[in-house]
């Protein structure tokens, strides 16, 4: 295994990382500047009013997600696992 393997499988998994991750936190993003407006529009400054909608969100996307993202990540696992012999030899 040469350096350059390395740096594909690393490059590889964050790859995989930043497509598993996008999803919430676009979804946590967006409901984060929706509460933000309406803080500044009315002028209410609590701190649970951004956690539970987001923790909410974020929840959902994990449900309706959850399957999309486990193929994913099953998927870089089995093609890491089935490159083995390659990478030894």
């Amino acid at each position: 295994m040469d350096a350059d393997s390395v740096v594909n499988i690393g490059r590889q998994a964050m790859e995989v990382t930043i497509l598993l991750a996008a999803p919430i936190l676009l979804a946590s993003l967006a409901v984060g500047l929706i509460i933000a407006m309406f803080q500044a529009a009315t002028q209410i400054n609590e701190m649970t009013l951004s956690f539970v909608p987001k923790l909410m969100v974020v929840a959902v996307v994990m449900m309706s997600a959850g399957p999309w993202m486990l193929r994913q990540i099953t998927g870089f696992m089995q093609r890491l696992v089935e490159n083995i012999p390659y990478l030894i030899g």
